[in-house]
């Protein structure tokens, strides 16, 4: 079998598939919204080469370095100190951009950690050449912490929604599938879970563990399955008394190949159009614990530190003017696009 044919036969997509996608296309507004967000975050997946301290590339004495990957020292340019090249110092930019050496800085010449001493103002300072979103309150480059907290904040609410959902898609199809007792105690254990204060665990579990994404993204994750959980068990509910479902089972065809060849691709309409919603609540709620400092740990780039830094500093409109900016279209253009996915899977909207 050629790899074409093997890819048809495995990979093809269906004829609904392909009818959804057209629908989708044809929501103009979640089409070009999807667009505009992929291309936000494929450039910042590549933060590092737009914005960064440290130089690209280095031709020092007839030797290229890369500093982006490698550290290397003052020793190694001409300098003085063994400890690692500071390339943001005067005195180490002239030393490897003299005579025949150069070297090639990222358009953005500071990561989100570096600090620029020569602002014309008291920290926070306001846009100038060097900084063209001013600094925060540390002297850090506004743009570069947006860049790279834009960044934390989609992988942040893709991986929480990723996780919570095939938690809940596991619980809802577990408890819809066999029905009676399993249904029964699965639905009590989740009353009893979700009564829960979530805030408080997550304020204990925060001051009892060193704060980390992952840690954030597992916390949430053990509450985030649980509305979406009642969906899929419904479905799975209703999915188990078709028809082709008994047929099945009078044939003796496996639980497992029942599952997953016949009801759950049919319960999957749900599960994809809550998917950007349920990522866009992800992305507005580890803005709001960074804001109460208790999400991610500094100096992680954070939209919402950087809204707690507006809010102490009310004068310094072009922190608070820029965070804003972002955070709204980050979650406007997901809200389009699960508006777009909405229609295209619910034959009861697609004509809205």
């Amino acid at each position: 079998m050629t790899l074409r044919a093997f890819l048809q036969k495995y990979f093809a997509p269906s004829e609904e598939t392909r009818r959804k996608g057209r629908a989708f296309r044809a929501h103009r507004r979640a089409f070009w919204s999807l667009v505009i967000l992929a291309s936000l975050v494929g450039v910042s997946l590549f933060a590092e080469l737009l914005a960064n301290s440290r130089p690209l590339l280095v031709r020092y004495q007839g030797q290229f370095y890369t500093p982006l990957w490698h550290t290397y020292s003052e020793t190694d340019f001409g300098g003085t100190f063994q400890t690692e090249a500071d390339y943001s110092d005067p005195y180490i930019r002239q030393l490897i951009t003299q005579g025949d050496n150069w070297a090639v800085y990222p358009l953005i010449p500071w990561d989100h950690r570096s600090i620029n001493y020569n602002i014309p103002s008291p920290a926070p300072s306001p846009p100038t050449a060097d900084n063209w979103l001013g600094t925060d309150d540390r002297g850090r480059d506004v743009l570069t912490r947006l860049i790279y907290g834009f960044r934390i904040s989609v992988l942040f609410g893709l991986g929480l929604a990723i996780i919570s959902s095939l938690i809940g898609i596991v619980i809802g199809a577990v408890q819809g599938f066999f029905g009676g007792w399993v249904d029964l105690t699965g639905q009590r254990g989740i009353e009893i879970w979700s009564a829960m204060p979530e805030l408080y665990l997550l304020i204990i579990l925060s001051a009892t563990f060193k704060a980390s994404i992952p840690l954030l993204v597992g916390l949430m994750s053990l509450f985030g399955w649980i509305g979406l959980s009642a969906y899929v068990r419904a479905e799975f509910l209703k999915g188990r008394q078709h028809d082709y479902v008994r047929a099945a089972r009078a044939m003796g065809v496996s639980n497992a190949r029942i599952v997953f060849r016949h009801i759950l691709p049919n319960t999957l309409t749900p599960v994809i159009t809550f998917f950007p919603f349920r990522v866009s609540g992800a992305i507005v709620t580890l803005a709001s614990l960074d804001f109460l400092n208790l999400g991610v740990p500094s100096p992680t780039p954070s939209l919402g530190e950087m809204l707690r830094q507006s809010k102490d500093n009310v004068e310094a409109w072009w922190m608070s003017f820029s965070t804003f900016v972002v955070l709204v279209a980050m979650v406007v253009l997901i809200t389009f696009i699960g508006e777009g996915l909405l229609k295209a899977f619910d034959p009861r909207r697609r004509d809205l």
